[in-house]
C-alpha cells in the first residue's frame, strides 16, 4: 500500500472506475444533442424537452449529497454494483419510453444513481491508490467524462439520426452492461466502511473551510462557462464556416484531454498552492479573448488555450474536499467527496446565467471579461485557503 508503483490490478481498477465515469457521462451529456429528436418524436417544443437537462442537472445538484449521507453505512462494492445494475435498467426503460412524463422521472432517477456513481467512484481511487498517486487516479477517473464529450456523445448522436434517440439509450444501456461486468470483476471486496449518522455528515456542511473549498471549483466552473456557453455565437461573429463549428468543438473537447493530464500533474504536489496561479493564467486567457476574436486564426488559439485551462482544478479541488474532510469530520469523507461534481454544476449554472445577462445587455465579447473577473475570484478564494492551510500547518508544527 506504501508504494509509489502502480500494479497491473490498481490500474486495472483505475481504467474500470474511469470506464464507469465515461458511461456516466455519456449518458448525462448525449440528451443534449438529441433533443430536437426528442421533441420531434414525442410531439413536444424544444423548451419543454429542456426541461430533461435541467431537472437532471437539479436533481443531480441537490440528491448527490442527500443520499450519499444516508447511505454512508452501505459497503461500497455492493451499493456500487447494485447502483449500476439501476442505471442499466433505467436506461432500459429510457428506450421503450413513449411520454414526456416518463422519460424526464427516468432521468431524473439516473440522475441520482449518476451522482452517487461518481462520488463513489472519486471514493475508492481515492482510497485504493498509494497517496503520491491519488492525482493521477481521479484525473483518470475525470478522464471519463472528458471522453465521454470526446466520443461517446458524437457516437450518440449519430445512432439518433441514423435509428432514432431510442436507440441512442441502448447505447447507453450496452455500455452500463460492460461496466457492470468490470466492475464485478475488478471492486475490491474490502473497501471502506464508515457508519455515521446524517447529523455527523451535515456537520461537515457548517465548516468554513468546506464552504470556502466547495466554491473554488464552482467559481473556477463559472469562469469557463460563462464563456463556453455562448461559444458557437462567439465562432459565428468571428465568421467561422458552419460547418467548421462541429469541427472546432470536437477539437476544444479534445484539447480539454490534455486538460485532464495536466490536472493530474498540479494535484500531484502542493495543489492548492499551483492552482492559484492556475486560476490567474485562466483569467488572462479568458480575457485575452475580448481582443484575439478580432482575428480567426488568433481567436483560435485562444480557444485552444481556453479548452487547455478549463479542467485544471478537477483533480485538485476533489482530492482537497476529501482531505479537509478527514481533518474536519472524517466520517464524513463521502459527502465530501460528493461536493466537487455537486460544484460544478452550481458553477456552470452560475456562470451560464452570468454570461447571458451581460451578452443580452450588449456586446457578446463582453462574457470574456466576466469569465476572467470571475477566474480571479477563484484565485483569490484559492490563495486566502492556502494562506489558512500554511497558518495551520505552522501551529499543528509548533504543537
Amino acid at each position: 500500500m506504501h508504494s509509489t508503483k502502480l500494479s497491473k490490478q490498481r490500474w486495472l481498477l483505475i481504467l474500470t472506475l474511469s470506464l464507469l465515469t465515461f458511461v456516466l457521462g455519456t449518458s448525462e451529456f448525449v440528451i443534449v444533442g438529441i433533443l430536437t429528436d426528442i421533441s420531434s418524436s414525442l410531439n413536444m417544443t424544444n423548451a419543454k424537452t429542456g426541461t430533461l437537462v435541467s431537472a437532471f442537472a437539479i436533481t443531480f445538484a441537490i440528491a448527490t449529497p442527500l443520499v450519499m449521507s444516508v447511505t454512508s453505512h452501505l459497503p461500497k462494492r455492493k451499493w456500487m454494483l447494485f447502483l449500476i445494475a439501476s442505471f442499466i435498467i433505467l436506461n432500459a426503460l429510457c428506450v421503450i419510453s413513449t411520454s414526456y412524463i416518463m422519460l424526464l422521472t427516468l432521468r431524473i432517477m439516473t440522475a441520482i444513481v449518476t451522482g452517487v456513481l461518481i462520488s463513489l467512484a472519486m471514493i475508492v481511487a481515492s482510497e485504493t491508490i498509494p497517496i503520491k498517486k491519488r492525482g493521477l487516479a481521479i484525473s483518470f477517473v475525470f478522464g471519463g467524462f472528458t471522453l465521454a464529450n470526446v466520443v461517446g456523445v458524437p457516437i450518440g448522436i449519430v445512432i439518433a439520426e441514423d435509428y432514432g434517440w431510442n436507440a441512442t439509450f441502448m447505447l447507453t444501456t450496452f455500455l452500463g452492461g460492460l461496466a457492470f461486468l468490470a466492475s464485478f470483476f475488478v471492486l475490491p471486496h474490502k473497501l471502506s466502511q464508515v457508519r455515521s449518522s446524517v447529523r455527523d455528515q451535515f456537520s461537515l456542511l457548517t465548516k468554513p473551510r468546506i464552504l470556502m473549498a466547495f466554491f473554488i471549483p464552482a467559481l473556477g466552473f463559472g469562469a469557463t462557462y460563462a464563456v463556453f456557453t455562448y461559444l458557437v455565437p462567439i465562432l459565428k461573429e468571428m465568421g467561422t464556416p458552419n460547418k467548421s463549428i462541429s469541427i472546432i468543438l470536437f477539437s476544444y473537447g479534445f484539447i480539454s484531454i490534455f486538460s485532464n493530464i495536466l490536472a493530474g500533474k498540479i494535484a500531484s504536489q502542493n495543489a492548492i498552492g499551483r492552482l492559484r496561479f492556475v486560476f490567474l493564467v485562466q483569467a488572462v486567457v479568458l480575457t485575452s479573448l475580448f481582443w484575439t476574436t478580432n482575428q480567426f486564426v488568433l481567436g483560435l488559439i485562444n480557444i485552444g488555450l481556453m479548452s487547455l485551462m478549463a479542467i485544471l482544478l478537477t483533480t485538485s479541488t476533489q482530492l482537497y474536499l476529501i482531505d479537509l474532510a478527514g481533518i474536519y469530520q472524517p466520517k464524513a469523507t463521502g459527502l465530501a467527496a460528493s461536493l466537487m461534481p455537486v460544484a460544478s454544476n452550481v458553477g456552470i449554472a452560475f456562470g451560464s446565467a452570468l454570461g447571458g445577462i451581460v451578452y443580452h445587455q450588449g456586446n457578446l465579447m463582453n462574457v470574456a471579461w466576466v469569465g476572467g473577473i470571475i477566474a480571479v475570484c477563484a484565485s483569490l478564494l484559492t490563495f486566502f485557503s492556502h494562506q489558512l492551510d500554511q497558518k495551520n500547518l505552522h501551529q499543528n508544527r509548533n504543537d
